[in-house]
């Protein structure tokens, strides 16, 4: 039996294990190509929970991971919720300090740690006092010697491929995940049975991202980013072949998996397929199998779509948070636009696209008013749903600030326009105020990164006298580029669609725009390290400056 009637996870690997129990999940790992069947993957979740069991863990004890995108990374995704307990996924990109923090006030009771980032996990954890109590299987056959850890084969073995799953209560807490905590600590966010189950089902709708048996599966995105985006889960709902990844990922790994396994998903942030593109000028790249690429994280450049397109590979954007398990928007194109020009198309497939079904959305002005869907006026976003978290764990502060009357405020501004697609134009805290009017950095960002000497680029607001703030672009520029003429040839490109009070008062190069833990641009280093206040002229013509009218 599944385990219980309510909307927990267990029916959907009990159905993909007795529909579906042929069907391979596929590992790229330090020791090579490992794959098994649902049939077998169901029998080591049941072993897995027995293992959970002997070791003490128990209903609602939180247990962690630390881990890259793996078969065996994957078990803990339905052995530990439905045995009652919870997964706390780990983002090991975090610092020290806050790795420190979200295990103590996540209170871990048990640590499964991959190899190569043990050394990480060790480095953290020493005669640190909130992993007092934790301990740790690292996720192989054989010992580490950085940690005092149980090998996984280990910790499994012996115990039986039966197990009696109970009946548990669909509002559980299933699932745990921080943010990247760029200000402050991380904050909590608890994902119920109920909400991972509604979560799945609305992104299977055709305006979610449709997955079915005969797919291929690969989420890139690390399973530590919200659950990979849920696609773990997704995929079994469906019961389709998964493929994973394995420890970090480079170009040729990700063209590999593609053109051996067959896979026709896939998912991952813009730099994941900016690196895939760059592969694919130098080498022969077969991509026919490839359906579908789901972009998140930030923005795709426009000339990113249109590469895909021209290999027949459907790129769909998709936006959310981890405060919403994470899906909120697909760029799914409506009925109306099928028959559409290809232009008209493309206007509505770069913008974060629709909310999927059960999301609720509003836009609120700086005088707290909802704005009109023009496509022109701004606001903040603000969301509810059946996945959405109402609360943060154990931070009454952030909770007051950043929830009202049920609604998550976002922190993203945005425009809405007449067909009700949603266009993220930057994050509340960095929307530049020049002159009283606001200057997306997001919208120049991308514009910048359409050149094609350009790498990246990263726009910021910086202190100005007289207009409060200014932009200033961060690029990165190729490796042929010549950046004697590349200023001025970035500002044409500018000059075509946007007024002159938005172009940068000044273009900096840097070897490398800096990341945050989950592979965003950190507009906040940038700040810190290049916005000191020295750049006062910019090596842009003056023409940049907005009027005095």
């Amino acid at each position: 039996m599944p385990g219980g009637t309510d909307q927990t996870l267990r029916p959907f690997l009990w159905r993909a294990a007795n529909l579906y129990p042929d069907k391979e999940i596929v590992s790229r790992t330090h020791e090579g190509i490992e794959r098994y069947t649902y049939s077998e993957y169901d029998d080591r979740t049941a072993q897995l929970a027995n293992a959970l069991e002997a070791h003490g863990i128990e209903e609602g004890d939180r247990v962690a991971t630390f881990c890259w995108n793996h078969h065996r990374h994957f078990e803990t995704y339905f052995a530990v919720p439905t045995i009652g307990a919870q997964l706390h996924t780990i983002n090991p990109l975090l610092p020290d300090e806050h790795i420190q923090y979200i295990v103590d006030n996540a209170d871990d009771q048990l640590i499964f740690v991959d190899d190569s980032l043990a050394p990480k996990l060790a480095q953290a954890a020493a005669d640190a006092p909130e992993f007092e109590g934790v301990d740790f299987v690292v996720m192989s056959s054989t010992e580490t010697e950085t940690l005092d850890a149980t090998p996984y084969e280990e910790f499994v073995e012996g115990h039986s491929t039966e197990y009696d799953w109970p009946i548990l209560d669909e509002d559980q807490p299933a699932g745990m995940c921080y943010t990247s905590g760029t200000t402050g600590n991380p904050k909590g966010v608890e994902y119920t049975h109920k909400m991972l189950w509604s979560h799945t089902m609305a992104t299977l709708t055709p305006q979610g991202i449709p997955m079915a048996d005969e797919d291929v599966v690969m989420p890139v995105v690390p399973m530590f980013h919200v659950n990979a985006w849920g696609m773990p889960f997704t995929a079994t709902a469906a019961g389709a072949k998964h493929v994973y990844p394995g420890p970090s990922p480079d170009p040729e790994d990700i063209v590999h998996l593609i053109e051996e396994e067959g896979v026709t998903i896939s998912a991952g942030v813009p730099t994941v397929w900016l690196g895939l593109m760059d592969y694919a000028e130098d080498n022969d790249v077969d991509l026919s199998t490839l359906d579908t690429v789901i972009v998140g994280g930030s923005a795709a450049p426009e000339s990113m779509i249109r590469w895909f397109d021209d290999r027949d590979v459907e790129l769909l954007h998709a936006w959310g948070m981890t405060e919403m398990s994470p899906l909120g928007s697909v760029s799914q194109l409506k009925g109306g636009l099928q028959d559409a020009d290809y232009e008209t198309q493309l206007k509505h497939r770069k913008k974060q696209g629709l909310t999927v079904p059960g999301i609720e959305f509003k836009v609120i002005d700086e005088n707290d008013e909802e704005i009109a869907w023009d496509g022109e006026e701004f606001g903040e976003l603000w969301v509810r749903g059946p996945w959405v978290t109402k609360e943060y764990f154990m931070r009454p502060e952030a909770n007051e600030e950043d929830f009202e009357d049920g609604w998550l405020k976002t922190g993203d501004v945005v425009t809405v326009d007449e067909e009700g697609y949603i266009q993220i134009v930057d994050r509340a805290k960095d929307v530049i105020k020049s002159g009283g009017e606001w200057i997306s950095s997001v919208e120049l960002e991308n514009a910048i990164m359409a050149h094609d000497d350009v790498a990246e680029a990263a726009v910021v607001g910086v202190p100005h006298e007289k207009w409060q703030e200014r932009p200033v672009a961060f690029v990165v520029a190729g490796e042929d580029a010549d950046t004697d003429t590349l200023d001025e040839e970035i500002m044409d490109l500018l000059r075509e669609d946007y007024p002159k009070w938005w172009l940068p008062d000044a273009i900096e190069y840097i070897d490398e725009v800096p990341k945050t833990a989950t592979g965003k641009f950190s507009k906040k280093d940038i700040r810190e390290e290049y916005t000191d206040g020295s750049i006062v002229e910019g090596s842009v013509p003056e023409e940049a400056a907005p009027d005095d009218d």
